[in-house]
């Protein structure tokens, strides 16, 4: 890269940083929310405004990694290699997407209080998912870039 284009991908990375840092919280609060007593309205309002915030937050993230000249643009003109790895990532992103929007319309049906527990688990594990997802692009920035996001992220 020349050095106007190192500056503009260096600016670009400081924004991809800044909303996997925001998707990071939106994951965060989706834990934590889970975290409250089980089944009380009060679970209910926080882990839909939890939800909410998270399929805002990933929605950005898809835009902002898949979109023209996004990251996944760019590490593919720098290493068609990783081509393999940024199918998976956009995958992932079509997935998790779902699954978000699955759980936020289960939500928003009622669940009965007899199916809490499993659905609970279902969004534990998709915490999970999107914790090892974060993960996963950070090693392919990482091996494509050398550049580290850092846990911040």
């Amino acid at each position: 890269m020349d050095p106007a284009q190192r500056t503009a991908f260096e600016a670009y990375l400081a924004r991809v940083q800044a909303q996997r840092a925001e998707l990071r919280e939106a994951v965060a609060a989706v834990d934590e929310a889970l975290a409250r007593p089980l089944g009380t309205a009060r679970w209910r309002e926080r882990v839909h405004t939890a939800l909410v915030e998270l399929e805002h937050d990933l929605r950005d993230h898809v835009e902002l990694t898949e979109g023209e000249d996004g990251l996944f643009e760019t590490v593919l003109a720098e290493d068609t290699r990783l081509s393999p790895a940024v199918e998976q990532q956009r995958h992932e992103h079509d997935e998790l997407g779902q699954r978000v929007a699955g759980s936020l319309a289960t939500l928003e049906a009622v669940v009965p209080p007899e199916a809490l527990p499993a659905f609970r688990e279902e969004l534990t594990t998709l915490v999970g998912d999107l914790v090892r997802h974060r993960q996963r692009v950070n090693d392919l920035i990482y091996e494509a870039f050398s550049v580290d996001l850092g846990g911040q992220g």
